[in-house]
């Protein structure tokens, strides 16, 4: 405008004049790289604003995610609210979000009595949705600097959490986690991570050798009994609250193979286990899931191997999809875990016949000579 504000910060001081005076909180400023949406955000904030008490002025970044989509935090004035004091905006910009499905999820996993934020606002067609706030307390750094009995209990917690989800959440109320879905998922490593990021072509004997694998690992993950899956059950996506995990980032929920959150889990995207560790917390979901009713192999040691399998095909998955964040979306940051993903894979890979083929195709990518491991 003449005045030289722009029209989010116009509506802005608009709602501000109408709310009690609160002291503003310093931190990081929000940006906005479209002029367009942040004016559309600002008409958005100032007609949700006076329904729940917020206050503009304290708006500021929460967190972001490998995805489009980021989260943005602000307060209302003491005693403005009888809801809350703070809540969480998420800013999803279609077309590249749709918050529908996060929506819809949210309400099934309150349905099943687990902890996911409340939806208290949502304009689909702009991508704005007004949430709960779960606080700042995630699980990642919590089990990061806890002590090992602590440690234990958060994963416990999260697992027998997962248990919960697994037979609550209705897999009949999710798209499914296809075929189709799993092989196009495994393509991303090869043209991301072997071509893309480490220049490597393959012949036509990889090539055939790839096709087997793949074919190898989308059959054992489609053979595993249906659930509902978060996709990312991970310790970054899950918060420390007082009555249970707080779950969140669940927009991608389908109905897929049992074994895959229990995996992402166990083998985490930012933090590793000792497989004597991994393995305890995998018997104790195992037998917390069988009591529960989940048609689960009864012999550990071939749930252990559908866990592994299905955790390969995401782990190969995941090395795409830090490839093509670097080069594609411009966040190098995901690449530097890529070596704890090249791990997971060889180590699976070393143990099972059926995989040793993929082993001459990690080695040109993590510069290690692998040689025979354990086979079943």
């Amino acid at each position: 405008g003449a005045d030289g504000k722009s029209g989010c910060m116009r509506f802005v001081e608009s709602i501000m004049e109408s709310l009690p005076a609160t002291p503003v909180p310093s931190g990081p400023v929000v940006r906005w790289a479209d002029p367009g949406r942040e004016q559309a955000f600002g008409r958005w904030l100032a007609g949700v604003a006076p329904r729940h008490g917020l206050d503009p002025a304290t708006l500021q970044p929460a967190s972001a995610d490998a995805s489009f989509r980021r989260y943005l935090r602000l307060r209302t004035p003491s005693g403005a609210s009888a809801q809350a004091s703070s809540f969480v905006i998420m800013d999803a910009p279609p077309p590249l979000e749709d918050v529908r499905p996060f929506v819809h999820v949210a309400g099934l996993i309150r349905e099943a009595g687990l902890r996911a934020p409340r939806v208290f606002e949502c304009d689909p067609a702009q991508g704005f949705v007004l949430l709960e706030d779960l606080g700042e307390r995630l699980l990642l750094p919590a089990l990061q600097t806890a002590p090992p009995a602590q440690a234990d209990a958060l994963m416990r917690e999260s697992m027998a959490a997962l248990v919960k989800f697994q037979c609550g959440v209705p897999a009949a109320q999710l798209p499914e986690f296809s075929r189709a879905i799993l092989h196009e998922e495994l393509e991303l490593f090869p043209q991301w991570c072997v071509q893309r990021e480490h220049g490597i072509t393959w012949g036509a004997a990889q090539q055939e050798q790839w096709a087997q694998l793949c074919a190898l690992l989308v059959q054992a993950a489609a053979a595993q009994p249906v659930v509902a899956v978060h996709r990312d059950w991970m310790p970054r996506n899950l918060m420390v609250c007082e009555d249970g995990p707080g779950i969140l980032d669940f927009q991608d929920a389908a109905a897929g193979p049992v074994g895959y959150d229990v995996v992402s889990m166990l083998r985490d995207a930012f933090h590793s286990w000792e497989e004597e560790q991994e393995i305890d917390w995998a018997i104790r979901y195992w037998e917390g899931a069988r009591r529960a009713g989940l048609p689960l192999a009864a012999d550990f040691g071939e749930f252990w191997r559908d866990l592994e399998w299905v955790g390969l095909q995401r782990h190969l998955r995941i090395l795409g999809v830090f490839s093509r964040l670097k080069h594609r979306d411009g966040k190098p940051a995901y690449q530097e875990d890529a070596p704890r993903f090249l791990r997971y894979c060889t180590r699976v890979a070393m143990r099972y016949r059926e995989l040793k083929g993929l082993l001459a195709l990690l080695e040109p990518i993590s510069g290690q000579r692998v040689g025979s491991g354990l086979t079943f």
